[in-house]
């Protein structure tokens, strides 16, 4: 409570500060929300529950009883938010605006702490604008599903906030967009599993995304390709009867890329997206890599993606009252290589499926609303010649989530 009222005071204190500065302007927002949930069994997730992926496989006691088909259940206001949009003096040609932004989400076991999630300043020349700082991935993009679970379609729809330089480029109903990004609170998956900033900090090149949108009124639909490069160690260890280290240089770059579309209107909002992913799993979708060689004698690995197939279509209707439906599918699509060991986030999944239906009650500054959520994941056994899983079996989870907002 005190590190609220802290930050509280603190970010009051600020704009109050700006806002007697000449030629400097701020709108002050947030939210209060709270989500109460059910799943059917136990899950994939984060936050304990709150961010939610996919049912986790069978495990079998000793009498043969499932130990994952349990209940749970719990309620939430961790994803209750400050910000501040703040407008500035011009730098040259170029207007300038800026964006703070941040929840109680915290990390680990330390919830209800104050995590950064936007923060971020604009160069905007008019045709061109120059973002620099954290804010939504390039693949997590301007088409994105409206749902009620906070994992807003993941693990079918990707979803990270990152460091990076983005530019845009709008010549009339045509938007060009190229970003430099690296991470930090969403991370890629290494060996072991093990997910860290330093795959990408010693690989000492940025992930790239670029892309180009056609908008109109109402449409928006575009393509984007995305280009990953780590390093996951800096040195092995051999022990053939004496223990050896050994400084290697290694190294794995993948290629993704994605076509969105997106129509809207005064009472429709229908949405879609497909992504043909490779070791995606800093986005919180699945998939990672695999070792296709080990050197004997220095201990130095080559590694292979994991690719996967991923799309997902929202329908939402109305003003006021807004049913709305939400369906995706995911394939795993193995490797191009022979793999020895496969590390990442489902690599045990051939594919996942889901459905759900949602109703929301919205007046100004009010939302209420109900989901209901299928959720089918069909594990298997790894098959080393391809990276693809064989003899699939499918477990379902059924997840249902009570929302209530106050928006200011």
């Amino acid at each position: 409570m005190r590190k609220l009222l802290f930050f509280t005071v603190l970010l009051l204190t600020v704009i109050n500060g700006y806002a007697q500065k000449k030629n400097f302007s701020y709108k002050f927002y947030g939210q209060i929300r709270t989500d109460l949930f059910y799943n059917s069994r136990a899950n994939e997730e984060t936050v304990d529950g709150l961010f939610y992926m996919y049912p986790k496989d069978k495990v079998y006691d000793s009498n043969g009883k499932d130990l994952n088909a349990t209940a749970n259940g719990s309620f939430y206001v961790l994803y209750s938010r400050l910000g501040l949009d703040l407008t500035g003096p011009a730098l040259g040609k170029a207007k300038t605006s800026a964006k703070i932004e941040a929840d109680f989400r915290g990390s680990g076991t330390s919830f209800s702490t104050v995590r950064l999630r936007h923060a971020y300043f604009n160069l905007d020349w008019g045709n061109s604008v120059l973002l620099i700082g954290q804010t939504w991935h390039p693949l997590f993009g301007e088409v994105s599903p409206q749902i009620l679970n906070l994992s807003v379609g993941a693990p079918f729809q990707p979803f990270s906030r990152a460091p990076q330089i983005r530019y845009r480029f709008t010549n009339k109903k045509i938007q060009f967009t190229g970003a430099a990004i690296w991470q930090s609170q969403y991370l890629s998956v290494g060996l072991n599993n093990v997910k860290s900033q330093n795959y990408i900090k010693y690989s000492c090149v940025p992930e790239f995304y670029f892309g180009i949108d056609f908008k109109n009124k109402h449409w928006l639909a575009g393509v984007g390709i995305e280009l990953l490069s780590l390093k996951y160690r800096t040195q092995s260890t051999v022990n053939n009867g004496i223990e050896k280290i050994f400084k290697v240089n290694e190294r794995l770059t993948s290629a993704s890329y994605e076509i969105h579309a997106k129509y809207t209107s005064e009472k429709w909002y229908i949405g879609a997206k497909s992504i043909l992913g490779s070791n995606l799993t800093q986005t919180s979708m699945l998939g990672g890599f695999g070792i296709t060689s080990i050197d004997n004698l220095t201990g130095k690995q080559e590694y292979t993606p994991l690719r996967n197939s991923s799309s997902w279509i929202n329908i939402v209707y109305g003003s006021k009252w807004k049913p709305g439906i939400f369906a995706g599918y995911i394939k795993n699509l193995g490797a191009r290589k022979p793999v020895f060991q496969v590390f990442g986030t489902g690599t045990d999944l051939d594919r996942l499926i889901t459905a759900g239906a949602e109703l929301t009650y919205n007046l100004p500054h009010w939302r209420f609303g109900l989901e209901y959520t299928y959720c089918s994941a069909a594990y298997g056994t790894l098959d080393k010649s391809n990276g693809k899983i064989i003899n699939p079996r499918s477990v379902a989870n059924h997840r249902i989530i009570g929302v209530a907002l106050f928006l200011f």
